[in-house]
């Protein structure tokens, strides 16, 4: 049995809990994190989730994602859907999410980070991810236009890439632009 704090809607925990799966009022929401791990050429290390797995049984997603247990913040719960579902440890201590997506039930931090991992070192939760493999943008976006990627909003996707090394997207592309004169 899975809980989860229930918040206001101002981001605020209420002190009470749901069980996941639980019916509940519209006035009540809760936190999911979502985390794309990018590597240093710049592809986003996508996963496949289960046939079974729903929602969105056998299509690729970012690199791990799910909802927030009750106790948990942002950090911790990117953390450890890191740990449970594909074996890396992340540090998110010191950083913020790059953005949040308020959604019909919630709150959703996005995170993005740069680190480099072998995937033949992943160690995937069985019981939710069958396949994980780095992604460029474009492998990404054809994911998605053949319906086999998760179909977010795809400008999120492109966002990620964008805020990957900085919170703006603007500062680190300025200097690429600068050391290509």
């Amino acid at each position: 049995m899975e809980l989860w704090d229930i918040y206001d809607e101002n981001r605020v925990r209420t002190g009470k809990t749901i069980v996941r799966g639980q019916t509940w009022g519209n006035e009540k929401y809760h936190l999911v994190i979502h985390v794309a791990i990018f590597n240093h050429e710049g592809k986003m290390l996508i996963q496949r989730r289960l046939k079974d797995k729903k929602p969105w049984p056998n299509m690729w997603d970012v690199s791990c994602a799910g909802s927030a247990v009750a106790g948990e913040d942002s950090k911790a719960a990117a953390m450890r859907e890191a740990k449970e579902e594909l074996g890396i440890d992340i540090d998110l201590n010191e950083v913020r999410p790059h953005f949040t997506i308020n959604y019909e039930r919630g709150f959703d931090d996005f995170y993005a980070i740069v680190k480099d991992v072998d995937t033949k070192d992943l160690k995937l939760q069985k019981e939710e991810v069958q396949d994980a493999k780095w992604a460029t943008l474009d492998e990404v976006k054809e994911l998605y236009d053949k319906g086999e990627f998760v179909q977010y909003f795809f400008p999120i996707i492109e966002l990620l890439w964008q805020v990957r090394d900085n919170y703006d997207g603007a500062t680190k592309r300025a200097k690429r632009q600068e050391s290509l004169k």
